[in-house]
């Protein structure tokens, strides 16, 4: 009967993992309103040298300054995220609190939106994450930085509130950060928001 027992709750485990998954993860990095910054007007006309070229232009990337809406597991859970600033280094406000030896501090300002029907309650931080151009990952550290408040740990924001602060990242001095990703449900959600750096 205890054999029984276990298999149905291994078999439960496995049918709910596979509902979690079944959507697929999806990286959104098309910012909300564009905000690409329109030619200098010329004084006189230029003949062209070259034929047009009926290329398709490429969609606009998310970049420091930008908002991102991304969506969480529950019905109308959906955040407006905006990268706000990025510091590839960044000092500690506590001097007994310092990045491990070939290490440095890099920090994010972070705005998130409630623009869903559903309250908010998780820590922002759990989701955030930074990539290098080598693609190694780095998750966020407890620790706060002298450009500003970081964010709260735990966060919980009704439909139209906001939350704003700096999420820390400890990175290898040699690492150059490309990417900066958001992901709702503390990391697990299936769309990630993510900005491109510089």
């Amino acid at each position: 009967m205890r054999r029984i027992g276990v298999t149905i709750t291994t078999a439960t485990l496995v049918v709910l993992l596979a509902a979690c998954n079944s959507g697929g993860t999806s990286v959104n990095n098309t910012p909300d309103k564009a905000t690409t910054k329109a030619a200098a007007p010329t004084k006189k006309a230029v003949a062209p040298t070259a034929k047009p070229t009926t290329a398709k232009p490429k969609p606009a990337v998310a970049h420091v300054g930008d908002t991102l809406t991304v969506h969480g597991y529950e019905n109308g859970s959906q955040l407006a995220v905006t990268l706000v600033k990025w510091l590839p280094t960044a000092k500690s406000s506590d001097e007994f609190m310092t990045p491990d030896a070939g290490k440095r501090y890099a920090a994010a300002q972070i705005r998130i939106t409630n623009t869903g029907t559903a309250a908010y309650s998780d820590s922002p931080s759990n989701g955030a994450q930074v990539a290098d151009g080598s693609g190694q990952r780095f998750d966020s550290t407890f620790a706060d930085v002298t450009a500003g408040p970081s964010m709260a740990s735990s966060v919980t924001l009704k439909p139209g509130d906001k939350a704003l602060g700096w999420i820390t990242f400890e990175v290898p001095k040699a690492s150059t950060i490309t990417a900066v990703q958001f992901t709702m449900d503390s990391g697990f959600a299936d769309e990630v928001g993510e900005w491109r750096i510089p």
